[in-house]
């Protein structure tokens, strides 16, 4: 577009000088030595301007393939994780493999959650906290996959369905100077 209205400025001049009764030929030789030296300027312009861009956009590449470089570690962390999940999973140790459904209702009516749980108690914290409500077959606390920092609940699994009832009166008492939520 920019090429059109030069070329009819030109032609514009042409007209004045005709009318004018000047000559045409020197007012197109100056315009063209005027648009000559606006292109030499605009390159001049464009070099200097990648020039200075050159260690931006160096630094910029660099950090790009930084990015992809951890885009990379991260994709093969989580197939890692995903591989452990899926392990884990699969194991015969795993708390309810291989269990029928009547099986797992069995053991949830033997189970209660505890929340509120302080983020430093270990199982066997839990344990000598609730030994006293019946026998204790095994304490889950539950930590993030991810950062393996623990999430503040736990289930504590009874050998028989009474020492629930017991357990549950343990509600809102002190467990490591918290208040624990037990149902």
């Amino acid at each position: 577009m920019s090429v059109m209205s030069d070329s009819n400025a030109d032609l514009d001049r042409e007209d004045s000088n005709h009318e004018n009764g000047g000559d045409s030929s020197a007012g197109a030789l100056a315009d063209d030595e005027h648009n000559d030296s606006d292109i030499h300027s605009d390159t001049n312009v464009n070099h200097s301007a990648d020039a200075s861009e050159d260690p931006e956009l160096e630094a910029i590449k660099a950090r790009v393939r930084e990015m992809e470089e951890e885009a990379e570690r991260l994709k093969i962390m989580q197939e890692v994780m995903n591989d452990e999940d899926k392990h884990d999973s699969d194991s015969p140790n795993a708390s309810t493999s291989g269990m029928s459904i009547e099986e797992k209702m069995e053991v949830d009516g033997r189970s209660v959650y505890v929340g509120n749980v302080d983020y430093s108690a270990t199982a066997d914290d839990l344990e000598r906290h609730f030994h006293g409500c019946g026998s204790v077959n095994r304490v889950t606390i539950l930590c993030d996959k991810y950062t393996g920092h623990p999430k503040g609940f736990a289930y504590i699994e009874f050998a028989d369905k009474d020492s629930v009832e017991t357990a549950t009166a343990l509600d809102e008492s002190l467990f490591k100077g918290r208040q624990i939520r037990v149902n």
